[in-house]
């Protein structure tokens, strides 16, 4: 009886989990306000190329002329390193200029990533001006 009841309880907990483990995964909606777009100009702190999701910090500089640091959630590093990306793609220091979806909360200083351009080589993303492509 002890044996059926744990093995009941294991696969209970095996159940549980595959259910679970799917739904785990937030919806951007959640954190940031998906039908708003924004574009902030700064230069790079840091990008990390990392599980679930990538980021890229700014330094930008506000309306009053305050320093403020952007956290800037993008992809799953694993689509960014098919597209070619590697943690080198942008270096602390480069000037971009960035499009994305504000956080809920505007203290928090964070966008979800829509497009990204280097004024000092022209360079773009992404490359078809769609921002569905990662």
């Amino acid at each position: 009886m002890k044996q059926t009841l744990l093995a009941l309880a294991v696969l209970s907990l095996g159940v549980l989990i595959a259910v679970a483990s799917p739904s785990a995964h937030h919806s951007f909606g959640a954190d940031y306000l998906e039908g708003q777009t924004v574009s902030i100009e700064g230069d790079v702190i840091a990008f990390e190329l990392k599980s679930p999701h990538s980021w890229l910090y700014l330094a930008i500089v506000d309306e009053t002329g305050n320093r403020q640091k952007f956290s800037i959630e993008w992809s799953h590093p694993a689509r960014l390193k098919q597209a070619g990306f590697t943690a080198d793609s942008f270096k602390p220091g480069d000037r971009l200029i960035v499009t994305g979806s504000p956080g809920r909360n505007p203290s928090e200083h964070r966008l979800h990533l829509r497009t990204i351009r280097r004024p000092s080589d022209g360079w773009r993303w992404p490359k078809s001006g769609r921002d569905d492509e990662l």
